[in-house]
Order: C-alpha cells, then sequence, then structure tokens
C-alpha cells in the first residue's frame, strides 16, 4: 500500500526553490541527490502543476519570425485564470565564426547563445540526421502543453515496447509495471526509457495519432523546418530534425520548469511497489556535476550515433549545446566539454 507522505523537495536551477507538497496517491519516488541525501518523493497532479504553472506557454495566434522562439510566461492564479506576461523572441543570428574553434567528433554541432540567439559554433548545423531519443524532449513538451493530471495511473503494454519501423532495445521496465504520468515523464527524460515516452503518447487525449500530430504541429509552430517525427521515443530513424532546430527545441524546453527538473535528476530509485529500480542519468555530465545543466537529452541509435543536447550556463550567459552523430559516448562527452570550455572564455558580443 502506497504510503501518503507530506514533504517538500527542492528543486534546483542556479537557485533553490522549495515546493510544498500536498498528500499523495501515486508510487514513491526517491531521490538521491550530489550530496547522497534523500528525500521521499511522491507526484500528484497539484504537485507537477506547482511547476507546469509557473511554466511558459506559446502563443500559436500570432506566428513567429521562422526560426525563431516566441514565448510567453503565464502564471496560474488561485482562481484558475491565467495572466500572461508581454512575450519575448529569440531569433537565432549567424555571426562570422570566432577564432580557435575546437574540432569536434559528431556529425553535427551547435552551441548558441540561449538569449541572443547568436550561434557561437556550427558545423552542419542545418542538416537533417536521425535524432534517436533527442525525440523525447519534444515529446515532455507536448505532455506539458497538455497540462494532463500527472497522478493518473498508466499501466505499461506490450504494445509499448515496440513499434511499427522502430529499432529494437532493451529496458529495466515490463508490461504490467504501473506508476503515475508524472513518473513516466522521470522515466522518459532521464532514464530515456522507451516504453514510458510510448505510454506517454498512448494514454494521450486522441491516442499515439494525435500525439505525433501534436509533436509536429508544435515543431512547425516554433519553426523546426528540418525537423519530423514518426512516433515519440525516437527509437525510429525518420524522426529527423537539424542542430539548428534542436537548438530551438531546447531554449523552448528550458522554460518548462517540469522538464528541468526531470532532465537533469542524477540518480532515482522508482519503487513500483514490488520491486525498486535503483536509475541514473544517462548523461554523465549531469551525473558526474562540475557544470549548471539546465536541461539535458541524449540518444542514441546505430542511425543517429551518440548525441546530446542540453542548456546551461557558460561565462554568466545562458547557453545551448547540441551535438548529433558522435562515434561513441566517450566521443560526444568529450566533444561537449571541449566545447563548453572553449565558449565559456568567449565575450559577449550581443
Amino acid at each position: 500500500m502506497v504510503k501518503k507522505l507530506n514533504k517538500s523537495f527542492m528543486h534546483v536551477l542556479g537557485m533553490s526553490i522549495l515546493f510544498s507538497m500536498s498528500s499523495f496517491s501515486s508510487a514513491e519516488i526517491v531521490m538521491n541527490s550530489a550530496a547522497n541525501q534523500q528525500s521521499n518523493i511522491s507526484w500528484s497532479s497539484e504537485d507537477a502543476n506547482q511547476l507546469l504553472n509557473g511554466d511558459v506557454s506559446y502563443n500559436a495566434e500570432e506566428p513567429s519570425p521562422q526560426g525563431s522562439t516566441k514565448v510567453t510566461t503565464s502564471v496560474r492564479s488561485t482562481g484558475g485564470v491565467v495572466q500572461a506576461t508581454p512575450s519575448k523572441t529569440v531569433r537565432i543570428i549567424d555571426t562570422n565564426q570566432y577564432a580557435g574553434q575546437p574540432s569536434v567528433n559528431a556529425r553535427a554541432a551547435l552551441v548558441m547563445d540561449g538569449q541572443t540567439g547568436e550561434v557561437l559554433y556550427s558545423k552542419n548545423s542545418n542538416t537533417a540526421l536521425p535524432i534517436a531519443s533527442i525525440t523525447k524532449l519534444m515529446t515532455a513538451v507536448v505532455i506539458s502543453d497538455a497540462r494532463l493530471n500527472m497522478s493518473e495511473k498508466i499501466t505499461l503494454q506490450q504494445a509499448d515496447f515496440s513499434c511499427s519501423g522502430c529499432k529494437s532495445s532493451s529496458s529495466t521496465l515490463r508490461a504490467g509495471d504501473s506508476m503515475n504520468r508524472a513518473e513516466a515523464l522521470l522515466f522518459a527524460l532521464m532514464k530515456s526509457e522507451n516504453p514510458a515516452a510510448s505510454a506517454l503518447a498512448r494514454t494521450y487525449p486522441g491516442g499515439r495519432s494525435a500525439f505525433i500530430s501534436a509533436m509536429n504541429a508544435k515543431a512547425r509552430s516554433l519553426g523546426m523546418n528540418s525537423t519530423h517525427y514518426m512516433e515519440s521515443t525516437g527509437l525510429h530513424p525518420g524522426n529527423v530534425a537539424s542542430a539548428r532546430d534542436l537548438g530551438i527545441l531546447v531554449n523552448t524546453a528550458s522554460q518548462y520548469g517540469l522538464i528541468r527538473q526531470f532532465s537533469t535528476t542524477p540518480s532515482y530509485d522508482f519503487n513500483l511497489g514490488y520491486r525498486v529500480l535503483k536509475s541514473n542519468n544517462t548523461n554523465a555530465l549531469v551525473r558526474n556535476g562540475g557544470w549548471n545543466i539546465n536541461i539535458s537529452k541524449t540518444g542514441y541509435i546505430n542511425e543517429a550515433g551518440r548525441c546530446v543536447v542540453m542548456h546551461t550556463t557558460l561565462n554568466n550567459r545562458p547557453a545551448v549545446v547540441v551535438l548529433l552523430g558522435a562515434d561513441s559516448s566517450v566521443a560526444r562527452t568529450n566533444d561537449a566539454t571541449r566545447l563548453m570550455n572553449w565558449a565559456s572564455q568567449l565575450p559577449k558580443r550581443i
């Protein structure tokens, strides 16, 4: 029987934000912090909404310039009324390349100032390539936009473990495992569990087809013109995007508190009631600390190679890092480290 907890939990994103937790009706999660301290966390719709209601919504009524991100900060009042601040547009700006750029192993790369849109580093950034589990970042954006009940129970079905045209993958999850929607999203972002991402699409209003339509519609609305999604996990090699498009997506995802929290959690012990899954973040740079990473997602299938996207802070400015098609996990981590060290030394020009 699931315990009812009355806890608060600390969300660290450059500063500590305290969210008060109410009574819970979902499976218990145990978070292991970098300091090896543990706090029991359980998610209900009210708790998840404390993050969601402080997020950014995107105004679809007024189109943004191509290749830009138009955002409107929304705050839900006690009465359920959403009040919006003026919108802000971040446009990707190509500038002259900086001197002394590092070489990278990846097939494509982008480093972008997250506030001004200035491109600091670019390699094949306009080429559409398979993106593997970077797909799950858009899955998380669509789920967050839908404002679904995050405490709703989701039971994994056999169909969540495979899809037509998808690559095979291993998983620590099993058909019949149950979790709430928040836990499924955490599984998908932190541990990159494909069945969890698949189940999120299946349980979306209208089912998988409606979910994929929403993913592609969101991409179009953001100006991600080289992007196409076939399914929600990234196991289909037909999920493609350019590094430039993913720069837009990462900048967008950084506006969602729930995605920031879940994608950068170093480790969790998931208590599924009859077994506990000890899980670590798939990004070594998140697990090891040392960088102020706000958004993280890795990906791999043979066609895509090793991929990673991050939103971080370099030299006191927000920065987006995208790497697609590295030869190995080590090469991917080394590429990211070289780029971030290099970008940390750059002056602010815009």
